[in-house]
């Protein structure tokens, strides 16, 4: 034991002097504020203590902890987009947190929660009594400049007595060592949900070195801002929504991380009707009653009736609900015109005024060059200021997206820029150059500092503001940056507040004896039942295709099978991909080139690629409602059939492989989703495509002529080998395989289970309309269940599979049509009584 245990500790010893040799480098760095080293150039507490415990790790237990998080990132896919972008990025996890002692922390919250308690009573006046503007404490220019400033909201009193629900500030440390704000976020704060993955990561990679740390918990916080939010609304029990703009949002993964974790509804526009003074959530089940609206659209999208026409995102009417008092948001419409850096040069006088007391947090030095004063100031001195956008983060006249530095402009654009501050300087501010204080980051192999910026967030409650111990750290990758987005190739960074003592572990899940048991199937919104029913469908088509590679490579390498017999099944197989849209062409001579192409094409639609692909793109509208485990094998397929293999071997290895994780993701769906409405259109859309795939196999290997090795590959498609062999001591024949792959209903991959299964699905989702007739889904089920039941195996042909092929299709669009409404049907998913 004494050995093992000097070995273990001579090869921690290298790895902890080449960290601390790091350390002593990193504090000799030219004077930056810096998170790692205090105002006295000695390094802080907490960080001492970190690097302490991070220096007893090997490189190697190092390096695989940081493996552990990046493989996390991927599996789970925590993407964001970046303006602009069309596609995906994986999120970039910086490997070390930002650490802040309590002491520290404790100033910066106090700052923080009187910012908040001021904007809050600003926007009271603003869209009340307006006496700030009527007596010179706010120039109107400075509230009418903004395109968030909403009159349609004058005059309204918010439902729920609150216009911020949820406040974040972007904060940085000054040349003084002291935290400054750099901007407000009032609108719709974003980052809390990445802030929760970032703990989650980081916390498992060193889940000892959290511990250890007495990291302050962020559960309570979300605990309060949940619990805040269902006081608000005029009932008990309220229907709270998380309003997205949908999947193509730069942080709609974040808008399904919040609403799974606190257990709000994932709503899109789309989603919601106004209906007298309510507004209701169109369902499956008919309309149901929303109470609480938390927003993640900006307020001139919310409603195209009184706000923006050309919206899409927002709810026809929802303004008037307001006026009506009929739904709580939050944050109220209009809230954004806080965010204008306009007003920043007025909140010291604003808080004395309406606060009695001063501003305790600052913020960056502005002029509004609205007002004459700070506009010849400006002028004066131009090369000394960032040039912002009074009212939107970018320059009016240029097309940089962020702050313009006039001192390193060209003199022609310089002196546009000045021309354009004099004819219009309402437009524009002039900020302060401040170099933001760096934090240490690992960096190819070593400790670096680098810029950044800290989002922290703040939850109003009925006992004040509480604040996120933590927050959404954003890093940059340049070491002069003065600021940072995640658009501008940052990464972000877990954020732990540490205390001397002992933190007690905290949940959001509430105590046993405080919640009312219930057993409720919950909730679908149309949309959603819509994704999970062409899920279902996806995941069908995709093991379909790939049952047909296999078998294609199969029996071209078979030297059991005879060349004529086999090579005629070859043909057939192959002019089912080219018909399905997963290959270009049928071949003799190559048939290895179909499947790779039917396999991984990038460009064919009905290739097992693409099909995966529009299984992770349709999943990833669903993230709310998918396990991790889920999303984590779906990720695993797309990198799989993404990876080129040349080999035929390797190529049906790969179809092999990812046939088992299909598998392995119907038995998550049947074993661990809840048997509600959910999981039946998961499950209808695997059972419709099915059944209408297995029609088409029959028709191309059990029509009236096959012979053995035909009949032979239907059985292999449909999964059918064993079950037949059991039943029959012959080879295959005609009725017998036509009845096991149509007409058995014992047979779980047969045509008639699927059927039956569609029937008992469509019996148990409820009626939309009360008038006591069978609705049209469920009269088409039912006529395809009599047929099959009534049919026999011998008179079936060619002619009448495929008229049930066409039957199946049009139940498959009944089934969409009925519950899935869009375009002028879209308001029609309503009972005609009883709204909830």
């Amino acid at each position: 034991m004494t050995g093992q245990g000097s070995s273990q500790e001579s090869r921690a010893r290298p790895g902890q002097r080449r960290i601390a040799q790091w350390m002593r480098d990193y504090a000799r760095l030219p004077g930056i504020p810096d998170e790692y080293v205090g105002e006295d150039g000695a390094p802080r507490a907490a960080w001492s203590r970190f690097f302490d415990a991070f220096a007893a790790l090997s490189p190697v237990d190092i390096e695989r902890r940081f493996a552990s998080a990046d493989r996390h990132l991927r599996e789970a896919g925590v993407t964001y987009r970046a303006p602009g972008e069309t596609a995906d990025r994986l999120w970039p996890l910086s490997h070390l947190p930002l650490i802040i002692d309590e002491a520290d922390w404790q100033q910066l919250t106090t700052g923080i929660a009187q910012r908040a308690q001021l904007f809050e009573m600003v926007l009271r006046d603003l869209y009340g009594e307006g006496r700030l503007v009527a007596d010179g404490a706010v120039p109107a220019a400075a509230i009418a400049g903004s395109t968030e400033y909403l009159r349609a909201v004058c005059g309204v009193k918010p439902p729920g007595n609150r216009y911020l629900h949820f406040y974040a500030a972007d904060v940085g440390r000054g040349p003084d060592g002291r935290w400054w704000v750099l901007n407000d976020r009032t609108q719709a704060p974003s980052g809390a949900g990445y802030a929760l993955e970032n703990r989650l990561v980081l916390s498992r990679a060193f889940s000892s070195l959290y511990k250890s740390m007495n990291v302050e918990r962020v559960a309570p916080f979300f605990e309060a801002f949940r619990d805040s939010l269902r006081a608000s609304a005029d009932r008990d029990e309220p229907r709270i929504g998380l309003l997205t703009p949908g999947a193509f949002s730069e942080t709609y993964f974040e808008h399904a991380t919040l609403a799974r974790y606190l257990g709000f509804l994932l709503v899109e526009g789309d989603d919601l009707a106004v209906s007298g003074d309510r507004v209701h959530i169109r369902t499956v089940a008919g309309l149901k009653r929303l109470d609480v609206l938390l927003r993640r659209v900006d307020s001139n999208f919310l409603d195209p009736l009184e706000l923006d026409a050309s919206s899409h995102l927002g709810v026809p009417g929802l303004i008037d609900v307001l006026r009506k008092n009929g739904v709580v948001v939050a944050n109220m419409p209009g809230s954004g015109v806080l965010e204008a850096r306009a007003l920043l040069g007025f909140l010291p006088s604003l808080c004395r005024r309406l606060l009695g007391e001063n501003l305790i947090m600052p913020h960056i030095a502005t002029w509004w060059c609205g007002q004459k004063s700070a506009r010849e100031e400006v002028l004066s001195r131009l090369e000394d200021f960032a040039i912002e956008g009074a009212y939107g983060r970018a320059v009016p006249g240029f097309s940089s997206h962020g702050p313009v530095l006039a001192g390193e402009l060209p003199t022609a654009e310089r002196d546009r820029l000045r021309q354009a501050i004099t004819d219009r300087g309402i437009d524009y501010v002039g900020q302060e150059l401040v170099r933001l204080s760096t934090t240490p980051v690992w960096e190819q192999g070593r400790i670096t500092p680098r810029p950044f910026v800290l989002r922290v967030f703040a939850a109003a409650t009925p006992q004040g503001w509480t604040i996120l111990p933590g927050g959404f750290c954003r890093i940059a990758d340049e070491p002069d940056a003065r600021a940072v987005s995640m658009g501008d190739g940052a990464r972000s960074a877990d954020v732990w507040v540490v205390s001397d003592k002992a933190v007690s572990a905290s949940t959001l899940l509430p105590g046993a004896d405080t919640v009312r048991i219930r057993r409720i199937a919950g909730v679908v919104p149309s949309r959603a039942a819509d994704n999970l029913f062409w899920l279902g469908r996806y995941l069908e088509r995709a093991e379909a295709t790939l049952r047909l590679i296999r078998a294609l490579g199969t029996s071209t390498r078979d030297p059991i099978k005879g060349a004529s017999t086999a090579l005629h099944s070859v043909e057939r197989i192959q002019r089912i991909l080219v018909t399905w849209g997963a290959t270009s062409q049928a071949t003799r001579t190559n048939p290895a080139r179909v499947i790779a192409e039917a396999l991984q094409s990038e460009e064919k639609f009905g290739s097992a690629l693409s099909l995966v692909r529009s299984v992770q793109r349709t999943a990833s509208s669903l993230r709310e409602r998918l396990s991790p485990d889920a999303w984590q094998i779906i990720t695993e397929m797309v990198e799989r059939l993404a990876l080129q293999v040349d080999d035929d071997d390797s190529i049906v290895s790969a179809a092999e492989l990812t046939l088992q994780e299909l598998a392995s993701l119907a038995g998550l769906a049947q074993e661990n989703m809840n048997r509600a409405a959910g999981w039946r259109f998961l499950d209808m859309g695997r059972r419709a495509e099915r059944a209408i795939n297995t029609v088409r196999f029959a028709r191309q290997f059990a029509y009236d002529e096959a012979g053995e090795e035909d009949l032979d590959v239907l059985l292999t498609l449909v999964d059918c080998q064993i079950t037949y062999r059991s039943r029959y001591l012959v080879g295959p024949a005609l009725a017998p395989v036509r009845d096991l792959a149509v007409l058995d209903p014992y047979n779980p991959r047969s045509v008639a289970f699927q059927v039956a299964a569609l029937n008992d699905h469509i019996a148990a989702l409820p009626s939309l309309k009360e008038h006591g007739l069978i609705e049209r889904p469920q009269r088409l089920a039912v006529a395809l269940q009599a047929t099959l039941t009534t049919a026999e195996a011998a008179t079936l042909d060619v002619k009448s599979l495929f008229a049930l092929e066409q039957d199946l299709l049009n139940l498959a669009d009944a089934i969409g049509l009925h519950y899935f409404p869009h375009g002028p049907n879209a308001s029609r998913p309503e009972k005609l009584t009883g709204l909830a």
